[in-house]
């Protein structure tokens, strides 16, 4: 894995959690804003999934697992905008909350990304 831009989606996804939290202190849903923000995350995750597949097609392989990896690489792609989703349907300060976690869930993933991947 490429060490930086997992830092990047980490430090991302773990800012749009910070962000979307105090929306959701202020008791606001969602707005336009932060689905930009998680747009932009989302697209760090689909970027780290490419790298992830052009690195297992170019033969290598993952300390513990390619199975393992490529679930972990999909759930990541799959995090954040599963949460904006779900805050759709929640147009209330729970929307926030739910972007907020699964902005952490997505920085816990990275760092799991990086552990299976041999790091």
């Amino acid at each position: 894995m490429l060490v930086p831009l997992t830092i990047a989606t980490a430090v991302a996804a773990l800012a749009l959690a910070a962000w979307c939290g105090f929306a959701a202190y202020r008791d606001q849903p969602t707005k336009d804003w932060h689905f930009i923000g998680m747009g932009v995350v989302t697209l760090l995750a689909l970027v780290q999934l490419i790298v992830g597949i052009v690195r297992l097609a170019r033969g290598e392989d993952p300390e513990q697992g390619t199975t393992i990896f490529v679930a972990y690489l999909l759930g990541s792609l799959a995090c954040v905008p599963a949460a904006g989703f779900m805050s759709l349907a929640e147009r209330t300060r729970w929307g926030s909350v739910t972007v907020a976690a699964g902005g952490v869930v997505l920085a816990v993933l990275q760092v799991r990304l990086y552990d299976i991947w041999g790091g």
